[in-house]
């Protein structure tokens, strides 16, 4: 069976079985998965997020709304995005979800058997002013070989349009790296390019880190809700930068399936300095 192209006029095909699972992955580069949380869960995991968000922003600035020329700086002014790595640093929850096998069992299905932990993070869209991306790779934060990098977007909220779904453009992994142009590594690709990808809470969006995607502004009145794990397969060595891998988060190299036949010749490097 031929995997089904989603369409900007239809509904986005989610295809169950594994074997069509991955066909569509290949051809579109994202994949969504349907119903791997139940709600009540997502309603406890997003009181969790609001719990660190209150306790961060008593430290910090957690506003990670993007530069750029998306956004004229009176339209920034208006709008913001809560935002953090390493969620599973300050929640033991989002410790459990990451290597919960709902989430591996298909990215298994799409990389391989051993899966490997790069990275996470929360956002949080405010009701109303929520901030927006525009349309990029996330290639160029973390470069790798191979391009097995998938993220997993796991929505805890409803999301449509009007609350700033995700956006992605089928097929756009088949280009490879695309140079950037714009400010923090924007891509010249207006949002409109990329189709919606409405999904419920419990929802997991699948995609490939060469698959051009990025979110309009939430204008609703309810606050949208995600985190994001960022996966690979061990073999697949990052691109290093004057000899150093520039995206480096505790946590990552982390095997949460499978083993890593590399670990003795590739470990990640940290360097603790002083704040």
């Amino acid at each position: 069976m031929a995997a089904t192209a989603p369409s900007a006029a239809g509904a986005v095909p989610t295809p169950t079985r594994p074997e069509e699972q991955r066909r569509f992955y290949e051809e579109n580069g994202f994949l969504l998965v349907k119903g791997v949380l139940p709600r009540e869960e997502c309603a406890a995991r997003r009181q969790e997020l609001h719990d660190l968000a209150t306790r961060l922003q008593a430290k910090k600035d957690i506003n990670a709304t993007w530069g750029g020329k998306h956004l004229s700086d009176e339209e920034r002014a208006k709008v913001v995005i809560w935002h953090c790595h390493d969620v599973q640093f300050y929640l033991s929850s989002f410790s459990r979800l990451l290597v919960d096998s709902r989430l591996l069992d298909p990215i298994a299905n799409l990389i391989g058997e051993n899966i490997q932990l790069h990275h996470t993070k929360m956002f949080i869209k405010p009701p109303e002013k929520g901030a927006p991306f525009p349309m990029h790779q996330d290639y160029p934060y973390f470069p790798h070989a191979r391009h097995t990098v998938v993220a997993a977007s796991v929505h805890l909220d409803d999301t449509d349009e009007r609350n700033g779904c995700l956006r992605v453009v089928p097929g756009s992994h088949k280009q490879g790296p695309i140079e950037e142009t714009g400010e923090s590594h924007a891509l010249e690709v207006p949002l409109e390019a990329g189709i919606p990808i409405p999904a419920r809470a419990g929802d997991v969006l699948f995609f490939n880190y060469l698959t051009i995607h990025g979110s309009g502004a939430n204008a609703s009145e309810h606050t949208r809700r995600n985190v994001l794990f960022q996966y690979r397969d061990p073999e697949d060595p990052p691109l290093l930068k004057d000899g150093v891998e520039e995206h480096v988060d505790w946590g990552q190299g982390v095997m949460v399936a499978g083993r890593n036949p590399v670990y003795w010749q590739r470990r990640t490097r940290f360097e603790v300095k002083p704040s």
